[in-house]
Parts: structure tokens; C-alpha cells; sequence
């Protein structure tokens, strides 16, 4: 009769694969399912969590240097102009210089940290040959781009907050205190402008393979855009020929400006509505545009 006792410096025994519940072979088992639902919330939150991790560990070059540039701005051109007592006419009405650049500013930031916070991201883990990081993890195409974007307009709109309530203080002391006259307009603008740039940059970080052709798109497209959107005149100023107006209608950043400016001061430069709705449409193509890119795998899958 065969001993089957087991002495205490025997090995242990292994189980046996073949008996294992996730078993290539048993019916329950399916590769390439996603086991978490439709939504994969814990992936997208995480690389939320990434995106905004990795601009607040720079806040210093992210969100300090930005509010900086701004007020160097408003500093020049209050110099130049306000100090004058000039003032801004729109729809019959004189705005205070005071009251009609600091909003452009604002927008400015809010545009410019929304672009550059998805573009660098895509075109950084380019370089460093990161992609692998988010593109191995089981994330759908609309939960790379809802990620990639919220952490674009996050970096935005706080950037755009902390500028707003700097300038504001600056102007208090100045004696010219700014306004809200439509706050509804102030947070709608403000949101679709992180959104629409951060799918700008999001676009922008997937077609550059380095960094100069970023700067190329940065330099030569989202600044002359935003320069030339009203930031610092009005489009409908005397001095301007008249075809400035009709071509910066063509500009999406003059409807975010101008939507924008009129939340603080009540008057505008174009009819708001359209220009709301404009934006709105556009925000849903680049989303549309960013979904199908993810999808295909654009310049990020060899």
C-alpha cells in the first residue's frame, strides 16, 4: 500500500493551471473584454489626475509665469493708454480702457495654458517615448480625449481664475475696479475656450512629431489669432479699414473674447448668440476631430 502521507520538507504543491478559473480554455474567459463596464472611470481619472499632476509640479513655469506675462501687459498698455484717459467706443458707448482689456487678457491666458498644456503633453511623451503609458491601458478613444482635454481646460481655467482676481486687484488699486455684468457669459466663455484650445492642443501635440513644428502652429496660428481678435482694440475702431471686421468674424477666438468681455462690461463687438453658438459648434467638431484621431491611432501608433 503506497504511503501517501507528505513530509513537512516536501515543496509545496502548485496549482494546477488547467483547473484555475481563468482559464484560457473555460467558457467564462474572453480576451480583450473590458470588465469594468462601459466606462472605464478609474483609467480616465487617472490620466485626468496625470495631466493635472504634471502641470502643478511646474506651477511655478504653468501658472505663475502666465499671470506674470499678463500683468506686464496690463502694465504697458494701461501706461500707454489709460493713463490717458482714452477710451473705447462700442455700440455708442465709451468703455474706460480699464474696463475693456483686462477680460482680453484673461482669455488670452485661459487660450494660450489650455492649447499649451495638451499640445506639450502628447509632443513631450513623443520625445521621451512615453505614448505606451496611455495607450496600453484598456482607455476607449472618447476616454483619451474627455482625460486629455479636462486636464487641458483644468490647467486653463485656473490659470484664467488666479489671472482674473490678480488683475483685479490691480485695477481696484488703480481706481477702476472691474465688473461683472453677465456672469453667465463670463463662465460659459471662459469653459468653452479651455475646451476648444485644449482640443486645439490636443490636435496640434498628435500631428507634431517635435517641438518646432509645435512652436510652428503656436506662432504662426494661435497667436496671431488671439492678437488680432479684439484683445487690445475693438474691431469696429475708426482708425481700422473696414475690412478688419468682416474678416475677424472668421476668427473663432474673437467670439470668445468679445462673449467673454461683453460678461464683464456689457457691450460687445459682435452679436452674442452667434457667437455662442459659433463656439459651440466648433468645440463639438474638435471633439468629434480628437475622438477619431484617438481612434485611428494618428502619428502615435507604429
Amino acid at each position: 500500500m503506497q504511503n501517501t502521507a507528505t513530509s513537512p520538507n516536501d515543496p509545496p504543491k502548485t496549482p494546477n493551471p488547467a483547473s484555475s478559473s481563468l482559464d484560457s480554455s473555460s467558457p467564462d474567459f474572453e480576451f480583450g473584454v473590458r470588465r469594468f463596464g462601459a466606462v472605464n472611470w478609474l483609467g480616465m481619472w487617472t490620466l485626468y489626475q496625470k495631466e493635472v499632476q504634471r502641470f502643478l509640479k511646474v506651477a511655478f513655469q504653468t501658472v505663475v509665469a502666465p499671470i506674470i506675462s499678463t500683468l506686464l501687459f496690463l502694465l504697458v498698455f494701461m501706461g500707454a493708454w489709460g493713463a490717458s484717459g482714452r477710451e473705447i467706443v462700442m455700440e455708442g458707448v465709451g468703455i474706460s480702457f480699464f474696463a475693456f482689456l483686462p477680460p482680453g487678457l484673461i482669455m488670452m491666458a485661459i487660450s494660450s495654458n489650455a492649447f499649451q498644456n495638451a499640445s506639450s503633453s502628447l509632443i513631450i511623451a513623443k520625445v521621451q517615448g512615453s505614448l505606451v503609458d496611455f495607450l496600453m491601458p484598456p482607455l476607449s478613444a472618447v476616454e483619451l480625449t474627455i482625460a486629455f482635454v479636462f486636464g487641458a481646460a483644468t490647467r486653463g481655467l485656473l490659470v484664467g481664475t488666479i489671472t482674473a482676481f490678480t488683475v483685479a486687484a490691480f485695477t481696484w488699486q488703480a481706481g477702476q475696479p472691474m465688473q461683472v455684468m453677465q456672469l453667465w457669459a463670463v463662465i460659459y466663455f471662459a469653459t468653452i475656450a479651455s475646451l476648444l484650445l485644449g482640443m486645439v492642443g490636443v490636435i496640434a501635440g498628435m500631428w507634431a512629431e517635435k517641438f518646432d513644428q509645435l512652436a510652428l502652429i503656436s506662432n504662426f496660428l494661435i497667436t496671431p489669432l488671439t492678437f488680432l481678435s479684439g484683445t487690445f482694440y475693438s474691431v469696429h475702431a475708426p482708425w481700422l479699414p473696414k475690412w478688419v471686421a468682416f474678416v475677424s468674424h472668421f476668427n473663432p477666438i474673437f467670439y470668445l473674447i468679445d462673449g467673454f468681455r461683453y460678461g464683464f462690461i456689457g457691450v460687445s463687438d459682435g452679436n452674442i448668440a452667434l457667437g455662442a453658438m459659433v463656439v459651440l459648434v466648433l468645440t463639438a467638431l474638435g471633439g468629434l476631430l480628437c475622438y477619431f484621431l484617438f481612434r485611428s491611432g494618428y502619428k502615435l501608433k507604429s
